[in-house]
């Protein structure tokens, strides 16, 4: 399919039509590389998405406890010398 460059403002843009933008799966924010002179718009990764089934599975397999926890435990330094 071929497209125009149009001005929007300041800025250049391009019409997506629907059934591109339904068949790519985009969403509202798209993420844009360039890589060997082509143009990549790829929907926008989420920060975190996930994060809340992982800590879940690491719950379950009991792997979810602090790793300096026992260093936490045996100082005195936060009680004695941190000042807020």
């Amino acid at each position: 399919m071929r497209t125009s460059i149009v001005r929007i403002g300041n800025s250049q843009g391009i019409r997506i039509p629907k059934v591109i933008l339904e068949q790519c799966q985009l969403g509202p924010d798209v993420e844009l590389e360039v890589e060997n002179r082509k143009l990549i718009i790829r929907s926008a990764s989420q920060p975190r998405q996930g994060w809340e089934e992982k800590f879940q599975s690491m719950a379950s397999a009991e792997d979810d406890t602090l790793l300096d926890g026992e260093l936490v435990n045996q100082t005195t330094w936060d009680e004695n010398e941190w000042q807020w």
